[in-house]
Order: C-alpha cells, then sequence, then structure tokens
C-alpha cells in the first residue's frame, strides 16, 4: 500500500495514478477486515473503490488528462497554504499517535462489544449526528453545483442539415474548401485499400482520400505503381488484351 502511494506521486498518467489508488484503497480495506471492522471494510470496497473511485477512472480515461504540467500558478499564496495544510496535517497525526502510545484511545473489543455495524450507527447518530449531516449536505450541495456549472444554455438553435449545407457553400466560396464528400480510397485501383489514394481527373493521387496515419508511415502507394494499375485498366477496357479473371491469376495476385 505504501509503495502504490508513493507511486500516484511519481507516475506520469492519470490513469496509472487512479489504479494506484484503487490498490491503495483495498488494501485500507484490507486492513478494515483485519482489524475486525466488517461495516468499514463493505463501505471502503463499495462505496469508496467501486463507485467513486471507478467514476473517477472512467471520466479520466474518456475525457483525457493533458499530460504537460503547467509551471505558471493561478492561485495566490497556495504553496503557504500548501505549508500550513501539510503542517496541521502532521500535527494530527502526531497527536492521533501520542493517544495510541499513551493508552487513551479504546480497544477494539470495547467498541465492537455490541457488534461493529451498531457501535458505528450509534457513534454517527448520536455523538456524531451534526458533523455526519453537513457533510452530507455539504456532499449534495457540491454535486448540484457541478451539475450547475456543467449546464450550458444552448444560446443558438441546433443546425439543420439545410443550415449545414448552406454553411459548406459559404465555405467553398470564401476558403475554396471542399465542397462535396472526400473521394473513398481505390477509385481507379484494381483493388480497394485504404493504401491506395483516389486519382484526380488529372491523373495525380488525391491526398484528401489516404488516412493520414497511413501517410506518417509511408505506406501509400507510389504514384508509378497506380499509374501501371490505371494503364493496365485502361487497355482491358480497351480491348487490348484479356481481362483478368481469379482463376487466370497467379497465386500472388489471388492472395
Amino acid at each position: 500500500m505504501v509503495l502504490a502511494a508513493l507511486g500516484i506521486l511519481f507516475v506520469r498518467k492519470a490513469v496509472h495514478a487512479a489504479l494506484l489508488l484503487a490498490v491503495v484503497m483495498i488494501s485500507l480495506a484490507m486492513l478494515y477486515a483485519v482489524l475486525d471492522a466488517p461495516f468499514l471494510f463493505a463501505v471502503q470496497i463499495i462505496v469508496y473503490t467501486g463507485a467513486i473511485l471507478m467514476l473517477f477512472l472512467f471520466v479520466v480515461m474518456l475525457v483525457g488528462v493533458d499530460a504537460s504540467d503547467s509551471v505558471v500558478e493561478t492561485i495566490r499564496g497556495q504553496r503557504l497554504l500548501a505549508t500550513v495544510g501539510g503542517l496541521l496535517l502532521g500535527l494530527v497525526l502526531v497527536v492521533g499517535l501520542s493517544q495510541l502510545a499513551l493508552g487513551t484511545v479504546v480497544g477494539l473489543d470495547d467498541a465492537n462489544k455490541g457488534g461493529n455495524v451498531p457501535a458505528v450507527a450509534d457513534i454517527l447518530f448520536s455523538r456524531y449526528v451534526f458533523a455526519f449531516e453537513t457533510t452530507s449536505a455539504l456532499l449534495i450541495t457540491a454535486a448540484v453545483g457541478a451539475m450547475v456549472l456543467a449546464h450550458r444554455e444552448r444560446l443558438v438553435p441546433k443546425p439543420t442539415q439545410a443550415m449545414l449545407a448552406d454553411q459548406r457553400v459559404r465555405d467553398y466560396a470564401e476558403h475554396g474548401l471542399h465542397l462535396g464528400a472526400l473521394p473513398p480510397p481505390g477509385v481507379y485501383a484494381r483493388h480497394n485499400a485504404v493504401d491506395t489514394p483516389a486519382l484526380l481527373p488529372d491523373g495525380t493521387p488525391a491526398e484528401a482520400s489516404v488516412s493520414r496515419v497511413l501517410a506518417a508511415r509511408g505506406t501509400v502507394r507510389s504514384a508509378p505503381a497506380m499509374a501501371d494499375d490505371v494503364q493496365g485498366v485502361e487497355r482491358q477496357l480497351a480491348g487490348d488484351q484479356p481481362v483478368n479473371r481469379v482463376d487466370d491469376e497467379p497465386e500472388g495476385d489471388r492472395s
């Protein structure tokens, strides 16, 4: 658990940090089980690990997080606040460990005398009922505030197909963008493959018809090879040579 917690601080990707956080939470649930706290064990697995953390992980995977870190501080005094918060956390840890060392903490046998779940319920709804209800109100307020901040009113009507067509014509008239659909791959080729670009009326390959990934890999067919294919098809259509059938082709062409 300690190694996974340290890994959260040093990994570069947010998805890996979320997975390491899941390891920490599951390990913490195992500690609750060892300490005879079945209620906290179940809550840690079901609520925190199974619901909240998995939801966070799905959001990170779907939305994505920019890996570049900004060194510009947008909040003034955040380093001072972080230092004060770290000192307060250290003070809380020291006080908690001192209570364990001095023997002021009640043992597990006394705390779970009437059962772990009834004991937790008695503490939550008697001594700490105000803090429990305040935390619930804060969580509900945070959920409603997140929905309000994320909601955006539609200022303009939803574009229809006619509006999109008019915008495409305007883009063609103003910027010279392509008016119709992009040419599919394999046009005027002997096989319909994504690595064979379409040919323009002047015989040159159309770069817009080839995937940018294939172009970056350098696996797009060259213009001389495409010209040989086109000339062979033209000779076949003109009747200068017989059209090849599948049975007459060599084994390599057939494959």
